[in-house]
């Protein structure tokens, strides 16, 4: 699946978004406005103007609605939501070359929101996996203590957690030392 620049800071925006989402009680990656401006900030999202606490309810809002589309492999649960998302976000789609990027779509309108920009960019992000047949590829780490969403861009399909440096590994290990204890008997 080709996947070009902006489609896939679209896709790192949307699964950073989802996982600020307070886990089992955690707390809110995105508790308040200055949280939500640096991750704006963070992922070079171009064309907001101040953000207020309506902004902040607002996404919440849509990373509830993306939190759903990684939890159901159904494509068409999926779509329903996606659909939903980018209609409502009032898409535009338009080309565009600026701060130094090369020509990309936006799909949000001029002066959209912060999360109705979020909502048309990244759902459309979602959208091409869907359409490729890769939704498969936005998962949960299988690692049993963590469940951050993240998106196997592996060759095989075949990764399992969000991190492998750390899930992983620290999996691998505690599966390692569990043998040498079972073989030390």
């Amino acid at each position: 699946m080709l996947i070009t620049h902006d489609t896939r800071c679209s896709l790192d925006a949307v699964v950073d978004l989802v996982n600020t989402a307070p886990e089992d009680g955690g707390a809110d990656g995105l508790p308040d406005v200055a949280a939500l401006g640096d991750f704006a900030r963070g992922h070079e999202v171009s064309d907001i103007g101040v953000l207020t606490e309506e902004d902040l309810t607002a996404v919440h809002r849509i990373r509830a609605r993306f939190a759903e589309v990684f939890a159901n492999p159904e494509p068409k649960a999926a779509s329903a939501v996606l659909n939903e998302l980018i209609a409502t976000a009032g898409t535009t789609p338009r080309l565009t070359d600026h701060d130094g990027y090369d020509w990309h779509v936006h799909y949000f309108a001029p002066g959209a929101s912060l999360a109705d920009h979020l909502a048309a960019d990244c759902g459309m992000a979602l959208a091409f996996f869907v359409v490729a047949g890769e939704q498969d590829r936005l998962r949960r780490c299988e690692a049993p203590d963590c469940r951050r969403a993240f998106a196997d861009l592996s060759r095989n399909r075949s990764r399992r957690y969000c991190d492998s440096r750390t899930c992983g590994n620290r999996l691998h290990v505690a599966a390692y030392r569990a043998r040498r204890k079972e073989a030390a008997g």
